[in-house]
């Protein structure tokens, strides 16, 4: 029987359960530091933030998957990782006082003694119990015994890869060469213990837990596959070397098929589930900020420039399909018909066009554009499912039929309202390439977490107006 690892946030509880009980202890002192010895759990106000903090950790951890590599992290990485979870904790403990109007209950003091000592706390326990963990790995008794079945031209390469990682919870004990017979040598200091003749025998009569298989042909391998599962011994395929060929990877069913799965970036059910909690809930919020707005500007819109209130256009979406975009109309109402003549005054490298002081703008236009508030209207392709709240920006059919093949992996995803280019400058970026490079960053790099990071920057965005023309 195999134990299938666990890969949901749940793996590690352990690292999870520890920052929750420094986080509590960091408290507990920080209130006795301050208020000379005394309880915490005496004082209802400060038990509440306790309680908060717990719930705030849980929802951090689950977003962020915090704890995603833990052990392979060494102590500069880990001391990053631990002040930014800290920090966002305590964050979130702060903006629960503002939004409940509580802030000047507190002592400040003590709120700041407690995210150092949280710090220090989490960082030094998460230290030893990363050592703990690694040492109990090394000295593991229990550990499946392997061996690696690969001829003579993978055998190296396949060892490399697997038989010396300190964590997994299997040893390579012996290695199978099937073209050679190298029986009694070493190879990376692992014994090569039978040859393709002794292999079966070799199975008989010594411990083997699982066999690692890179054989000549795939029909070879998956026949002895066959042969080790009769055996009642685990056996692993090399279906393909992806280490120079294609990222994240996840093994499927499709039919009687066993596929490898690739994509710039893999998501979980969810992740994806509560990004579209997330984006339903923004587009009822937005839709009723589009009401507001609708009742402001529809009627200096229509003195401005009589004409339709809304702007509607054909954009394309994830991988290419084609959806209608809305938004407050900030142009005239022929200002598709007039940019072929602007095309030349285009400040964009590629394929986009921006231009400040753009003639086609009517006058409240500007005012409009400077704070998004003509993008208001996309709130309904938010809940529709045509958009996202933070994606990449949907591109015009005429932008989309002028790209090269790798602009198109900046529709890998739903397009957004905001993103990694709207947060980072807007038309102060002139270089087409310069936004594919910041749309595929942010798709090889999506998290909930980074999603929320993008909306509290686009709000200091609007606010200001930065980079908008």
């Amino acid at each position: 029987m195999y134990r299938d690892e666990k890969r949901s946030w749940m793996k590690h509880l352990d690292f999870t359960i520890l920052d929750m009980l420094m986080m509590e202890l960091a408290l507990i002192l920080a209130y006795g530091w301050r208020f000379e010895h005394a309880w915490l759990f005496n004082h209802e106000l400060y038990v509440r933030i306790a309680v908060i903090a717990l719930l705030i950790d849980v929802c951090v951890v689950f977003f962020s998957e915090a704890y995603t590599g833990i052990l392979r992290r060494n102590k500069y990485q880990e001391l990053r990782s631990t002040v930014t979870h800290c920090a966002v904790v305590w964050g979130g403990v702060l903006v629960y006082m503002y939004a409940t109007k509580t802030s000047v209950e507190y002592s400040r003091q003590m709120l700041f003694v407690f995210l150092g000592l949280f710090i220090i706390l989490s960082y030094f326990s998460r230290v030893v119990l990363k050592r703990v963990i690694r040492k109990r790995k090394l000295e593991d008794q229990n550990k499946a015994w392997m061996l690696v079945v690969a001829d003579t031209h993978t055998v190296e390469q396949c060892l490399n890869e697997i038989a010396h990682d300190k964590y997994t919870d299997f040893k390579v004990s012996g290695v199978v060469v099937i073209d050679q017979d190298m029986r009694g040598q070493m190879i990376q200091g692992i014994p090569v213990v039978a040859s393709a003749d002794t292999f079966m025998e070799y199975l008989r009569t010594n411990v083997v837990d699982e066999v690692f298989i890179n054989g000549n042909t795939r029909s070879s391998s998956e026949a002895l596959a066959a042969e080790m599962v009769e055996l009642g011994i685990t056996a692993h395929i090399s279906l393909i070397n992806t280490k120079q060929m294609v990222p994240n990877r996840r093994i499927e069913n499709y039919g009687s098929f066993i596929v490898l799965t690739s994509s710039m970036h893999i998501a979980n059910a969810r992740q994806l589930f509560v990004k579209r909690l997330m984006d339903i809930a923004g587009g009822i919020v937005g839709l009723a900020l589009t009401a507001i707005a609708f009742v402001i500007f529809a009627p200096i819109i229509k003195i401005q420039s009589p004409g339709p209130v809304f702007f509607k256009q054909v954009r394309i979406g994830k991988n290419g399909r084609r959806f209608n975009f809305y938004k407050f109309r900030s142009m005239y109402v022929d200002a598709e018909e007039r940019k072929a003549e602007l095309m030349k005054d285009n400040e964009m490298s590629g394929n986009m066009f921006k231009m400040e002081n753009d003639p086609r703008i009517i006058p409240i236009g500007h005012f409009m554009r400077k704070y998004s508030i003509d993008e208001l209207p996309q709130f309904w392709n938010v809940l529709k499912g045509d958009m996202s709240l933070v994606g990449t920006r949907p591109p015009t059919e005429d932008e989309f039929l002028n790209y090269e093949y790798h602009h198109k992996a900046r529709l890998g995803i739903k397009p957004g309202l905001t993103g990694m280019w709207q947060v980072s400058g807007r038309s102060d970026i002139t270089d087409f390439e310069d936004v594919v490079a910041l749309d595929t960053q942010y798709i090889s790099n999506w998290s909930l977490g980074l999603d929320i990071m993008l909306l509290f920057k686009t709000i200091g965005v609007v606010l200001t107006g930065k980079g908008s023309k």
